[in-house]
């Protein structure tokens, strides 16, 4: 999968696109889902050029992986569902359905999710 830098959310690090924006740092920006599949949904994307889960992790470096990783935990502890428990989801790949060309990291709670897939 080549990155799109025109995909969305290469448009929202560059400010070109409005978000609802939750946490922002060095490593990543957080920000309300549009179309949410729970209460809470929250998307965390990292800075930079990462088509996936899997090139995120070939590619970035080891602090930035760490560093991200530590700002999805930030992010759930900010939003309050550390308590109840959330669900992270990432996809890679057209099989697993992945609509955006940028890896990202999906927050859901708010409610019991059930079980994984149906």
């Amino acid at each position: 999968m080549t990155y799109d830098t025109n995909n969305i959310f290469a448009k929202i690090l560059r400010g070109e696109i409005p978000c609802n924006k939750v946490h922002e740092d060095e490593y990543c920006i957080a920000f309300h889902d549009i179309t949410p599949a729970a209460p809470v949904h929250v998307l965390v994307i990292p800075k930079g050029q990462y088509t996936s889960f899997h090139d995120f992790t070939a590619q970035a470096p080891a602090g930035m992986i760490q560093g991200f990783f530590a700002s999805v935990r930030a992010v759930a502890m900010k939003l309050g569902v550390d308590q109840n428990g959330y669900r992270l989801v990432s996809n890679h790949g057209a099989d697993a359905s992945q609509s955006v060309p940028h890896f990202h990291v999906h927050i859901l709670a708010g409610r019991s999710l059930g079980a994984l897939l149906p």
